[in-house]
């Protein structure tokens, strides 16, 4: 009976035993799924993209995030959009430190700008062409203007003969 008991309490540990010693047991390893001349292809791949198409890629990305606060401060016509764009600029040198500066001060409303001018935007954004265009004048609004400017020239000749 003894023995019975001794046989039951060992059968579940052997069959665990037996299951996982095929996946414990190493097989033939490989270093690598490809082999020969698809290893040496793949190698150079690998290494051409690591070489040369990672850091273009790194490089231009890093370039476009350094350049939004200034787009984000043309668009929203900020009236200190150089001095930004100068600070964008010098981030690139200072490897990104001054980023975050920039991009908050492309997001800030220009108190001190609007006490000092009256308005918190820069009109001269975005809009050379249009300063430079001026409207033409209706032409019978031109010709009540210069009736208008013949009149008060004769009574000021009239006035001026009295005198």
């Amino acid at each position: 009976m003894n023995h019975f008991l001794f046989r039951q309490r060992l059968r579940g540990p052997c069959v665990l035993a037996a299951v996982a010693a095929p996946l414990l047991t190493p097989a033939t390893a490989s270093a690598s799924l490809l082999q020969g001349e698809a290893l040496d292809t793949m190698a150079e791949v690998v290494s051409w993209v690591a070489i040369v198409v990672a850091p273009l890629v790194l490089i231009t990305v890093f370039w476009i995030l350094h350049i939004m606060p200034e787009k984000i401060a043309e668009k929203r016509k900020h009236p200190q959009a150089k001095a930004i764009q100068c600070l964008c600029l010098l981030s690139l040198f200072f490897g990104g430190l001054l980023w975050p500066i920039a991009w908050l001060w492309a997001y800030s409303k220009p108190v001190l700008h609007k006490l000092a001018y009256g308005t918190d935007v820069d009109e001269s954004h975005g809009a050379p062409a249009a300063a430079s265009t001026t409207e033409k004048p209706d032409p019978s609004e031109l010709e009540r203007l210069r009736a208008r400017v013949a009149e008060l020239e004769s009574q000021n000749s009239r006035k001026g003969g009295q005198a």
